[in-house]
């Protein structure tokens, strides 16, 4: 193990939400705004002169929500809507049997009270949090749905989502590194879930680094902070010293 201190000042720091800046919630929707966490986000956004970017599953819609408009540049639905450098919101089309799709999950949950369908502008997530012991069956129906319309199957922690296909979240850090004010910068990748691989594996393609959060596991990331709290004492901290220590596993 060694230890890697990147200034603040170049830096560009990449941020999913859910699990990194805020708990996993049963539902989705049971993430709300706090003051402290906005507050910190934005401290962070302006010592990073704007080079800080949330990348998420949710829409940016929802971000905003539980961000309370703090950060300017924003990737929703693993990238297939952004805001970003080029000062233009844009947006992938739907893909033609998202609805279909929705009505046959729809369908699907309505007998299993425990699972909870979150319909996107862009992709349909069916969370299994509160029925773990459906998991298999879940993935089964996802996978024969993700096979017979085209759409994108993503699996994540305790939920499945069809998306449109499309970018991912390697592919905004990308696009959004080529322009500033992130290029020429050193991109900093934190997340928890499968889904922040493609970000992990990006930021060390751009000669940076990804930070996994939780527990350990096989993956593209080469640090580790170990929950939503150490996430933003290690952010509190950056602000305080003006670089951004980590220890580096491999």
């Amino acid at each position: 193990m060694s230890h890697l201190s990147i200034p603040v000042q170049e830096a560009a720091l990449f941020l999913d939400l859910d699990g990194t800046l805020a708990a996993i919630a049963e539902r989705p929707e049971d993430v709300v705004a706090e003051p402290y966490r906005t507050g910190l986000i934005r401290n962070i956004d302006r010592a990073l002169r704007g080079r800080l970017a949330i990348v998420s599953g949710r829409p940016i819609d929802d971000i905003d929500r539980i961000l309370d408009n703090a950060v300017k540049y924003v990737a929703g639905i693993h990238g297939l809507e952004r805001r970003g450098p080029s000062g233009i919101f844009e947006s992938a089309e739907p893909h033609p049997q998202l609805d279909r799709v929705h009505s046959i999950l729809a369908s699907f949950v309505k007998h299993r009270p425990a699972l909870h369908l979150e319909y996107k502008a862009l992709g349909v997530a069916l969370h299994y949090r509160q029925a773990p012991q459906a998991a298999a069956e879940v993935l089964n129906v996802a996978r024969r749905l993700a096979w017979a319309t085209g759409l994108k199957l993503q699996e994540g922690r305790m939920v499945v989502e069809l998306r449109t296909p499309g970018a991912d979240k390697g592919d905004t850090v990308r696009d959004f590194m080529k322009a500033p004010p992130f290029c020429k910068t050193t991109p900093i990748f934190v997340g928890d879930d499968v889904t922040d691989e493609d970000g992990f594996a990006a930021a060390r393609e751009l000669g940076g680094i990804g930070v996994l959060v939780g527990s350990w596991r096989d993956t593209k990331a080469s640090a580790r902070l170990h929950s939503v709290e150490e996430v933003l004492a290690w952010l509190d901290a950056a602000l305080a010293t003006g670089s951004f220590e980590l220890d580096v596993q491999i």
